[in-house]
């Protein structure tokens, strides 16, 4: 009993938070078979990141936190995450509006915060007070994380010449800088690093919200809903 309550609690903030970005699509909700294939790739890639990452450390050690932070962590894991959620949905014929790519990219990377989730629970032998700090950090940072890359490649999506090279480049390289220094900051900030990294959090939340609006602004069925609320 105690083993099912351990992992309900550490899937529920990964679930909680996908349906909260899946419920913000104000005009086309996307087929719910799409997003759960992009949350269990998010699933499948833990573990050749693992490998990866393992390799990484073997090779540059892990002495340096800014290396492990921009490269061995973040690096691997967003670049990862960009590739497949890149190859897998972007000429995909449901990605028919901007903020589609905030959908898909916060379902890829919570199938992996997910999975992370999980593994810290049972190897870290995690109490629920620890994971309920990691769906307030980690876990939503994921998230965001994946706001921020959905949301650029929303951009190059609808975009036109070389707009296209620059939003895509933008959308791997925003959650790369902005995980890589959640990650610094984790490692480096001194004891009382609550006062530093929450507001840090909750300047990526305001700023995250924000693109979620701004994309939801640009999509092409806000006039359509318009036109037929005025019909009625």
């Amino acid at each position: 009993m105690l083993l099912l309550s351990v992992l309900a609690a550490a899937i529920a903030p990964g679930v909680a938070l996908l349906a909260y970005f899946y419920w913000k699509d104000r005009y086309d909700a996307e087929p719910l078979h799409v997003v759960m294939k992009l949350f269990l790739a998010g699933v499948l890639i833990v573990l050749p990141v693992m490998i990866i990452q393992r390799g990484l450390m073997l090779w540059m050690g892990d002495d340096s936190p800014v290396a492990f932070s921009f490269v061995i962590s973040a690096g691997v894991e967003e670049f990862v995450k960009w590739f497949v959620l890149f190859h897998i949905i972007y000429n995909h014929t449901e990605f028919d509006e901007p903020y589609d790519g905030i959908v898909y990219a916060t379902a890829i990377s919570l199938g992996f915060a997910t999975v992370e989730n999980v593994l810290y629970a049972f190897t870290e032998q995690a109490t629920f007070g620890m994971l309920l700090s990691r769906a307030l950090l980690p876990v939503s940072g994921h998230a965001l994380f994946g706001v921020y890359m959905g949301y650029s490649l929303g951009r190059a999506k609808f975009s036109t010449g070389r707009a296209v090279k620059l939003h895509l480049a933008i959308s791997l390289l925003t959650p790369w800088f902005v995980h890589g220094l959640y990650d610094f900051l984790m490692q480096t900030v001194p004891s009382d690093w609550l006062w530093v990294v929450v507001p840090f959090m909750v300047v990526l939340w305001l700023r995250g919200i924000r693109s979620v609006n701004r994309a939801n602004a640009r999509s092409p069925f806000r006039w359509i809903k318009r036109e037929e609320e005025i019909k009625f």
